[in-house]
């Protein structure tokens, strides 16, 4: 058993994760030790472990090693990148005064800008999240294109796939992860199976890599979402969910290039550049820090 393992806990509107400083030592968790941490009821709770790790690319600060609870490994995390540029700035790593970054990631680097608070901390950050891959087989989803975007990408969006719920349809959008996109035109929110449904399609057939799946409606304040995470399960949040909605929601003509997407744990703002590029910003908090035996 691993004594003492120092940890500090942070969640970006909800959407939690352990995050183990891994700059001034080397630190490799197997994937039942991250099961472990994760547990919500034997272990500290968690959505995923983000490991801080040194990065070998010049411009980042540091490069965020992201394993799901489940123990898989991921590329990307929107709502965890945002909690590494806190652990960075509140830790000093980064001063506080710089208000910029780049974090690496297995999706590349992604630049963030923070604001602090009057004592230094990091309160929110806008990340760019770089431009979203929509070709079908990069996705990656075992579909044809049916639509293309205005810049002369084709892409799925209106990919029609039966479950015992009956059929939905699902735009597809990667922003460094799978996404499958399903509006709920006319159907509540709420009270929406999404436990059942999303893990469903999550492992569908169509899905290689399997996929994070969305549910989306969206209202004159903005568009509300829920999100199975691919390895996770429902989650209250998910940024790069938030974003591939975003821009399935504009390329399906159901808004515009920024939007508000509301999520179970608060709001995220996304922005449809006109360069192609992504910009979400949210908050980071701190819930707590500590020592545990994995």
């Amino acid at each position: 058993m691993r004594q003492g393992l120092e940890f500090v806990k942070m969640h970006g509107l909800g959407n939690d994760f352990v995050m183990i400083d891994g700059l001034a030592r080397d630190v490799e968790l197997a994937s039942g030790e991250v099961e472990r941490l994760c547990d919500r009821h034997f272990g500290i709770g968690a959505d995923g472990v983000i490991v801080v790790r040194p990065s070998a690319r010049p411009e980042c600060a540091a490069y965020m090693h992201y394993v799901n609870a489940n123990g898989t490994l991921a590329q990307m995390c929107g709502n965890g990148v945002r909690c590494f540029a806190k652990f960075l700035v509140d830790r000093g790593y980064v001063p506080a005064e710089d208000r910029r970054l780049t974090a690496d990631t297995l999706a590349g680097p992604r630049p963030i800008t923070f604001t602090v608070d009057g004592t230094g901390k990091m309160t929110r950050a806008t990340v760019d999240m770089g431009r979203p891959v929509l070709d079908p087989a990069q996705v990656p989803v075992s579909a044809e294109p049916d639509a293309t975007a205005p810049f002369g990408d084709p892409y799925a969006g209106a990919l029609e796939l039966d479950s015992p719920w009956g059929a939905f349809a699902f735009c597809c959008v990667s922003m460094g992860n799978p996404h499958a996109v399903c509006f709920l035109d006319g159907t509540g929110l709420d009270e929406f199976d999404v436990d059942a449904v999303g893990a469903f399609f999550e492992s569908h057939p169509a899905f290689p890599e399997k996929t994070n799946v969305e549910f989306a409606v969206v209202g004159p304040h903005g568009i509300a979402m829920r999100v199975f995470e691919r390895g996770c399960g429902e989650t209250l949040a998910c940024g790069t969910g938030a974003c591939a909605t975003a821009v399935a929601a504009c390329l399906t003509g159901r808004a515009g290039r920024e939007t508000d997407v509301l999520l179970r744990g608060g709001t995220l703002h996304v922005a449809w550049a006109d360069d192609g590029h992504v910009m979400m910003t949210g908050p980071a908090a701190e819930s707590f820090a500590g020592t545990v035996n994995v």
